[in-house]
């Protein structure tokens, strides 16, 4: 009886120790699966010390100065035309009026180490202008700096001190901003104010922030305190690597309010890379001007949603004519790289080495075509669009199209001297618009041309109605127009009127 008991008790141990794994297994693999989706919050750090003494000897004062002209003394007061005092003041002040004087304007930003060469990377409007550079390391050694190489269309610059011979320059190595997510600790070091190395701590508050500072925005949002002086300082991951350049702030203040943008490092090191090699940045070039694809427009088009970048125009000679764009062509994919929407297209073509030749996926009369062109080098003029001529028709009368509410005519003499047309333009005029149409919504106006619609050139107004009518047949809500007016060439989708 005894052994028996025994045994019982030894079998409920061996159940309860089984059971007892396998609630301890069923947790880890939550834990593990909830760890890999990010739903556990990252604790914060215990300090920022250790990384701080680390860092901040490879951060660097930035000191310019520049000769900034003026005048000094007094003014000639305003006198009334013929006033008989006119002659006795002009007289005075030519001899003994202000006289034109120089004075020396100094300004103060950041800066980091990035190799043992000395060479240190910082903003280009920090140093933009400047007649002496000078770069004040953490021991307070102050070097002279020249300048390697500047990019105003992404603020950055690379200056290189000068007699560093014995000079201890510890560097910064850079990590991929890529992988940073909202939410990560970063710490930013610069001279706010001109106060000298200076941590502050914050996290990733937004990505691919558009602050219309310039053509390839895509800027790191974070919280970490950051004032004027901070402008060229890095900020840093918790691996201690350079995740971005500390650019701008926005502020009603002109102080921290916790919202400071940095130059991803994805951007900046090509970039850098550049201008150490080169001296400048050779951009990709494309030549096409390009506008957003909204709804409207997809459904118009038949994609399956508003994602790419529309083709409004083509420049003449450049590579995407040579490589046969079309405008309406609605760019997918370039290089490899997928394009979600218009404003990543000219950093995506931007990045790539003039010269190469690349595939790009645009979408064109209902499907995907592979076109491959061989990338151009940007300028900094960009290349203005010529107008192609067109063939002289004879004018035709006035048509109303009623579903997008306005009136169209062929461009006659009438025409040209009544909307001041010039002899080459093509297409039809508009000469009228419903103030309570769909065509009015989209803001077109008497003396805007339709150049196409639903893509295929149209010369008179019964095209215009006829693709209407086609495009209404086959169920569309909305209808494509290529049309030129003061702004330009562009396409716009409007609504057909189903009354």
């Amino acid at each position: 009886m005894k052994r028996a008991r025994a045994i019982a008790k030894a079998d409920d141990q061996s159940i309860y120790m089984s059971w007892v794994l396998r609630i301890l297994l069923a947790v880890t693999a939550i834990a593990m699966v909830m760890h890999a989706t990010g739903a556990f919050a990252k604790a914060a750090p215990e300090s920022f010390s250790g990384l701080a003494k680390k860092l901040l000897p490879t951060v660097v004062n930035i000191s310019t100065t520049q000769t900034v002209e003026g005048r000094e003394g007094p003014q000639i007061p305003q006198l009334p035309p013929g006033s008989p005092f006119e002659d006795f003041f002009k007289d005075f002040f030519d001899r003994n009026g202000p006289q034109q004087r120089s004075r020396r304007a100094t300004s103060l930003g950041s800066g980091f180490i990035i190799d043992n060469k000395g060479h240190i990377v910082t903003n280009n409007h920090v140093i933009q202008d400047a007649d002496e550079i000078h770069v004040i390391l953490h021991d307070d050694t102050r070097l002279k700096a020249t300048l390697v190489g500047r990019d105003p269309k992404t603020d950055l610059a690379v200056l290189k001190v000068e007699d560093a011979d014995g000079v201890d320059l510890p560097q910064t190595e850079f990590g991929d901003s890529d992988k940073m997510e909202v939410g990560d600790w970063v710490i930013a070091i610069g001279n706010p104010f001109g106060l000298g190395g200076t941590v502050t701590a914050g996290i990733i508050s937004a990505r691919g922030r558009d602050i219309n500072s310039g053509p390839y925005d895509d800027y790191l949002q974070t919280d970490a305190s950051i004032n004027r002086g901070n402008s060229g300082g890095p900020t840093f991951n918790m691996d201690g690597e350079v995740i971005g350049v500390n650019t701008a702030i926005f502020s009603p203040t002109g102080g921290s309010v916790g919202i400071g943008f940095a130059i991803p490092s994805s951007v900046a090191k090509p970039v850098i890379r550049q201008l150490i090699k080169n001296g400048e940045v050779r951009r990709g070039w494309l030549g096409v001007h390009i506008q957003s694809v909204t709804d409207e427009i997809a459904e118009s088009l038949g994609l399956d949603e508003a994602a790419g970048a529309m083709i409004a125009s083509v420049v003449p000679d450049g590579p995407a004519a040579a490589a046969d764009f079309k405008p309406g062509d609605v760019i997918l994919e370039f290089g490899g790289v997928e394009v979600p929407e218009m404003r990543r297209l000219p950093k995506i073509v931007a990045d790539i080495e003039p010269g190469e030749t690349v595939d790009a996926i645009v979408w064109r009369d209902g499907k995907r075509v592979t076109v491959s062109v061989e990338v151009g080098h940007l300028k900094e003029e960009p290349t203005q669009v010529a107008s192609a001529p067109a063939k002289e028709k004879s004018g035709a009368r006035e048509q109303e199209i009623e579903q997008l509410g306005l009136n169209v005519a062929g461009i006659s003499d009438a025409m040209r001297e009544k909307y001041k047309l010039s002899e080459d333009v093509k297409g039809v005029v508009v000469t009228g618009v419903d103030a309570d149409g769909p065509a009015a919504e989209k803001g077109l106006q008497p003396g805007d041309r339709i150049i196409q619609v639903s893509q295929e050139d149209v010369t008179e107004p019964a095209d215009v109605k006829r693709k209407v009518e086609q495009a209404k047949s086959q169920g569309r809500k909305s209808v494509l127009l290529r049309v030129q007016s003061e702004r330009g060439l562009r396409f716009v989708a409007i609504r057909i009127d189903q009354g």
